[in-house]
Parts: structure tokens; sequence; C-alpha cells
């Protein structure tokens, strides 16, 4: 990684243009929207376009169409997402257009680097060089999952916790370990652009276990995005932590360490930017989130598990002919519990989304709450979430009285 320095959106635009004409573009990512940017662009003009919200993020990858090289540009407005090919002159005029007036952010991936620009003011943007982190694309709309961490090239901290060989070869009894890593590391890559540009990143992993995504999280932030951390994995079980500890010294994980301590009772003495809480179990996960929202963390993070509280509190008369059966009234418990967590953490300044984390097919507990903090509640939350309360027959839930 170079040092970061201010240039003119044109120097940024230069590397892109000299990157196109060698065919050794890998990708283009623009994010960050500007305040205010909206509307639909003309070269996708069409009524449902015009009437969608805001794009989030445009993300290019190269093609290869009628035996030429074009570009797939990918827009994401609200949960929609919209594909238009490109010639290499047609791309490089439209993130012209679209780099400081609609996205503040522009990640260009290319063999020798990873380009990052992030305007800082009318026309000048600070850029940072990083080593790549993208393999050789595949030039076919067919292709196969494209990873943050590819299969094929080795990754020391898979191969150190069993999941792949020391070739990169990932091992037949951990692809669906495999795929959830990835899948983590996504949803992690996507909320970036909310965490600090700049300095370090201070993250607290609570009940990290065996840590295999708390070393994911590692690795995407210093290898992959060349940012400087400080994580702490926190668990219960001493002996948990010094395994780990000792795989972050053999590693050489700068900046990430290990503790025993408890969620509800661990005081953060510098301020916290991102919350995680895989797997805490039953009512660890709202103690988690209360944290998490006392510290005023930009990013929270949540795989909830074990949800008992809702189930003992669910009368059957509440909502008959459905509570009756056991195990349907396990699984709509855990269900409207996510529902009143995402509501509440609305009501307190986050804006909630509760998304799959990976295939049912593979765990139960697949569902993950991800919280960006807006400053500002969301309109009718708490008016939503005292709805759904009373619609339970509910008096009391544990993450209202932590927060």
């Amino acid at each position: 990684m170079t040092a970061p320095h201010e240039c003119s959106l044109t120097e940024f635009l230069d590397l892109l243009r000299e990157s196109l004409s060698r065919d050794a573009c890998w990708g283009v990512v623009l994010s960050q929207p500007c305040r205010g940017a909206g509307g639909s662009p003309a070269s996708m003009e069409s009524e449902h376009v015009q009437a969608s919200p805001p794009h989030r993020k445009l993300a290019v990858r190269p093609v290869e169409l009628s035996g030429h090289r074009q570009y797939q540009l990918a827009e994401r407005r609200g949960k929609q997402e919209f594909h238009l090919n490109l010639t290499a002159d047609e791309l490089l005029t439209r993130i012209t257009s679209e780099f400081g007036e609609r996205f503040e952010q522009a990640d260009l991936f290319a063999p020798d680097a990873d380009y990052s620009a992030r305007v800082i003011r009318k026309g000048i943007a600070r850029l940072t060089r990083r080593k790549p982190s993208k393999s050789a694309p595949t030039l076919t709309h067919d292709r196969g999952k494209q990873y943050l961490i590819p299969e094929g090239r080795p990754c020391p901290f898979l191969a150190e916790i069993g999941v792949m060989t020391p070739a990169g070869q990932v091992k037949a009894a951990k692809q669906a370990k495999f795929r959830q890593v990835n899948r983590f590391l996504e949803f992690v890559d996507d909320v970036l652009p909310e965490l600090p540009a700049q300095g370090v990143i201070r993250v607290i992993d609570f009940g990290c276990g065996k840590s295999y995504l708390t070393f994911a999280l590692h690795y995407l932030l210093t290898e992959l995005r060349g940012r400087e951390v400080e994580i702490i994995g926190l668990d219960l079980k001493g002996e948990i932590v010094f395994d780990c500890q000792r795989i972050a010294e053999r590693l050489d994980c700068r900046g990430l360490r290990f503790e025993v301590g408890d969620i509800a009772g661990y005081a953060a003495n510098v301020p916290v930017d991102m919350s995680v809480a895989l797997h805490a179990c039953d009512t660890a996960t709202d103690a988690a989130l209360a944290q998490a929202v006392r510290w005023q963390a930009k990013v929270i993070l949540a795989v909830p598990c074990c949800q008992h509280e809702v189930f003992g509190l669910l009368t059957d008369d509440s909502l008959p002919g459905l509570l009756r059966h056991g195990i349907l009234k396990e699984r709509f418990a855990a269900l409207a519990t996510d529902a009143l967590r995402a509501a509440l953490l609305e009501s307190v300044g986050y804006r909630t989304q509760v998304v799959e984390f990976i295939d049912l097919e593979h765990t139960p507990k697949n569902l993950l709450l991800r919280a960006v903090r807006i400053d500002r509640p969301v309109a009718d939350a708490h008016e939503r979430y005292e709805r759904l309360k009373t619609q339970l027959g509910l008096r009391d839930f544990a993450l209202e009285r932590l927060l």
C-alpha cells in the first residue's frame, strides 16, 4: 500500500483509461452516493427505472460478447439490480459522468494494483494504491460465483483453521464453511463505505468462538482493503481464546487480539466502529446489540441464535392454529424476535436489514441483522415495534429493557 495522496479526479480517470486500453481493467466499483444524488442515467431510460429509488452502487466487470471485450455494468437501485453492456469508451464516459457527481468513492481493480479514490472536495480526491486483490476475471456471462477469497489462491488463515490446503484448495468437508466466510465478507464489504474512510477501524466481535469469521474480517480489512485495524475477539471460554490468540500471533495478524470477557459487562475504552455478534445465544444477542447502540457503533452485524425469550412469552391463544404446534411456534418466535430487534434498532437511529446469511440447508440460524447508524430514528419505527409487540401479546422484551 502506498501513502494516500490528493489528486484531481482526472488522475483516477487516466488510470482507468490506461487500464481499459490494455484490457487490464478487472473491475470498477462506484459507491458512497453523494448527498442529494438521484434520478436515472440516460443510458438506462425507462419509466420503471426512472421511478425507482436512487442508485446505491455501480459495479463493472469485463465480459466477452461475440468475440469482443465489453463491460457489464450492474446498477443497484433499492432492492433491484439492472445490467447494461458497454464498450470501453462508453464505460469511460459513464464513469467520468458519475464519479464526483453521483458517487464519492471509486475503486479500480487491475492486475498490478487496486486503486481507490474518494472525493474530499470539488474536483479533488484522495487516491490510494494497494496490492491487487482480484484474480484474472472469467469473461463469460455464465461465470461461477466470484468470491472475495477465491478458491485456488492460498489464504494463510483459511489454511491455518483447516478450511483450505496450503496450496489454496478448499477441503471437501469445508465447502459450506468456505461459502459462509465469503458470504460474511460480502456483507462487510458492502458496508465498508459507512466506516471511517481514514485511520484505524475498530471492531468488537462478541462471542467470537473459534473465530473463523473474526480472522476473515481481519483479512478483508487489512489484506484486501489495506486498512489499519484494532479488532478484539471476545469469548467466555479461556481455552478457545488462548488458541485463537496463538493463531493470530503465528500469522502475524497485526491489530487483532482475543480476550476472555462477557458481552454485557465489557467496557470499550475507545470508539467502536463495528460491532459483531455471531451466534450469541438467546438474550446475549440483545446484550451485544444494546452495547453497540450505547457505543454508537456505525455498523452492527448480528446472527442471532437460540432465541428462547419470545417463545416463552407467547401464548397459544395469541395466534390460534399456529402456536399450538411446537415446531411452528419455535420458528415463528425466532422470526418475531428478529422483527422486534430490527424495529427497535430502527427506532434508535439505525437503518436495519434482515438478510439471509447462508443457505438454510446448512444451518437453521441463517438470518443476519445488518444495521447502519444514520443518527435519526427511522420513521414510524417505534410505532411499528409497539404494534407488533401488542399483536404478539408481549409486555416486555429484553432488548427494550437493555436500551
